[in-house]
C-alpha cells in the first residue's frame, strides 16, 4: 500500500461479516446484507461525507469479495485492507422474536482473527482525524487485541483522537476480560461511546448518571451513553446533556449504534460542535432502524437533515 497517497478523516480497524438477516419472524427467509460493527460505522461515516479508510483482513472467498465491492462502492478506502488465503470471511445469522433480535456468528478463526500489528498502516493511521476501534475487535483474538492496542498507540503518538465503542458480545469473551480489556482502553481513548445495556454489565453499575460517573472516572475525557430509543446522554467532568430519542417506525434495530458511531465522527470531523454532532448521529441512527440490515438503510445526510428539521 501507498500509504503516503491515502489520506482520511476516520480510520477504523476490526472485523467485517457478511449478514443474514430474518425477514419475518419464525420463517426461514433470510436478506442477505452486510455488518460487522466497525464496517457499518465506516460505511455511516462516509455516507455523511467523510473520508473514510478501513483496515481489516478478509478470506480469499466470495464473501470477501463482495464486502470489497462494497466498500469501494461507498467510498471507503480499501488500501489497508488484505486477504487471508487460509481462513474465511465471517458470517452472521440475525433473528428476530418476542424479545428482540439475536445474533448467531460463524466467525471462529476467521481471517480478521488473524490481525496482527504488522499489519497496521502507520502513516494512514497517523493523518487521520479519528482512530475508530471497538471490543468486538479486540474479543474475536489476542493478536486482534494486541493490534487494537498498538493501533492506538500509533494515534495518540501522533495526536490522533481515539473513539472507542464498548460493543460488549459475552458470546466472544468471559466478562471478567471484556472489563479488563475495556477498562484499559477507556483510559486511553478520547470519546468512549457505550451502550446503557452493554455499560451496566461492565461498570456492575445502574442507572445512567452512576454509569457516566463511571466511565468518566475511567479516564474517558467525553462519554456518549447511547440510549437506543430514548436518545444520547453526552457526558464530561463539567457536565453531562440528554439528547431525546426521535420517534420512528423501527423494524430493525441492527447496526443503530454504529450509525450513531459514525454519524458523530464524519460531523465532528467536519467540525460541528459535541452537541450537535450528537444530535445529528441521534436522528441518523433512528432513521437506520427503519429498514433492515446493519448497511443498506444507513441515512445519507439530507434525508438525516430532512428529518431532523420535521421534529
Amino acid at each position: 500500500m501507498n500509504q503516503a497517497a491515502v489520506r482520511a478523516d476516520i480510520v477504523s480497524i476490526g472485523e467485517a461479516m457478511i449478514e443474514f438477516n430474518q425477514v419475518r419472524p419464525g420463517e426461514p427467509e433470510f436478506l442477505q446484507g452486510f455488518g460487522g460493527d466497525t464496517s457499518n460505522m465506516i460505511i455511516a461515516a462516509a455516507r455523511q461525507g467523510a473520508r473514510t479508510a478501513y483496515v481489516t483482513r478478509l478470506g480469499a472467498d466470495v464473501f470477501g469479495d463482495r464486502l470489497l465491492d462494497l466498500w469501494r462502492t461507498e467510498a471507503v478506502s480499501t488500501d489497508a485492507v488484505t486477504r487471508d488465503p487460509h481462513a474465511p470471511t465471517g458470517v452472521y445469522f440475525v433473528t428476530h422474536g418476542a424479545e428482540g433480535h439475536a445474533f448467531s456468528y460463524l466467525r471462529a478463526g476467521s481471517a480478521a482473527s488473524h490481525m496482527t500489528p504488522a499489519d497496521l498502516p502507520e502513516a494512514l493511521i497517523r493523518g487521520a482525524k479519528y482512530l475508530h476501534v471497538s471490543a468486538i475487535s479486540q474479543a474475536i483474538s489476542a493478536s486482534a487485541c494486541d493490534t487494537v492496542f498498538a493501533a492506538i498507540a500509533m494515534a495518540r503518538a501522533a495526536g490522533v483522537r481515539v473513539a472507542y465503542d464498548s460493543n460488549l458480545r459475552l458470546k466472544l469473551w468471559p466478562l471478567a476480560r471484556a472489563r479488563a480489556i475495556i477498562n484499559a482502553t477507556v483510559a486511553n481513548c478520547d470519546l468512549f461511546l457505550p451502550s446503557l445495556e452493554d455499560a451496566e454489565l461492565f461498570t456492575g453499575l445502574t442507572g445512567r448518571d452512576a454509569i457516566m460517573d463511571g466511565c468518566l472516572t475511567a479516564g474517558a475525557p467525553v462519554v456518549v451513553l447511547k440510549l437506543g430509543k430514548e436518545g444520547a446522554l453526552l457526558g464530561t467532568p463539567q457536565g453531562r446533556t440528554h439528547v431525546p430519542g426521535r420517534v420512528v417506525d423501527a423494524v430493525d434495530a441492527t447496526g443503530a449504534g454504529d450509525c450513531f458511531a459514525g454519524a458523530l465522527l464524519a460531523r465532528l470531523a467536519g467540525g460541528d460542535t459535541m452537541i450537535d454532532a450528537v444530535k445529528y448521529a441521534n436522528a441518523a441512527a433512528a432513521l437506520t432502524t427503519t429498514g433492515f440490515g446493519a448497511v443498506a438503510p444507513i441515512p445519507r445526510p439530507a434525508e438525516v437533515r430532512a428529518f431532523m428539521a420535521a421534529a
